[in-house]
């Protein structure tokens, strides 16, 4: 089992970066290029909420099923942690909060994650993938910041 763990400093309040953080749409946004999904609902995630897609590697790689299921969702916190299997992931947990900071938000990512012999491998992709949702989360909550979700 590995663990990653990656934090993100935004410039915009607590509650703008949760409502990104926890829209589906915004999550296909962020991972664009990297991921591909069919079946994706839309809006917010919510506690117990089971989401069951196809994922595709850079669009190119044939989709794989993949489910993701809330086992915690405290919007009044801005935390959630979730379940996610598939594409030979045997556990992939994530754990998300945001807290206040003194320029805005902090977002933390916790992912535990067990693959077997890939284990390490797959560590790598999720540091990448999760570190590269930064950039457009920022673009995405400065054309959204303040309004209504």
């Amino acid at each position: 089992m590995k663990t990653v763990r990656l934090s993100h400093i935004y410039e915009h309040t607590p509650r703008d970066v949760w409502r990104v953080a926890t829209d589906l749409e915004c999550l296909q946004e962020a991972v664009r290029g990297l991921l591909s999904f069919e079946g994706m609902p839309t809006g917010a995630i919510h506690q117990g909420q089971v989401v069951d897609v196809k994922v595709s590697m850079f669009g190119i790689l044939p989709a794989q099923p993949y489910r993701m299921e809330l086992i915690e969702f405290d919007d009044a916190e801005m935390r959630f942690k979730s379940n996610e299997v598939g594409m030979g992931v045997e556990h992939w947990q994530h754990s998300l909060r945001i807290v206040p900071h003194a320029q805005g938000a902090e977002l933390h990512d916790e992912i535990e994650i067990e693959a077997g012999w890939c284990t390490p491998l797959i560590a790598a992709w999720a540091r990448f993938m999760y570190k590269r949702r930064h950039k457009p989360r920022q673009r995405m909550l400065l054309r959204h910041s303040g309004s209504a979700g």
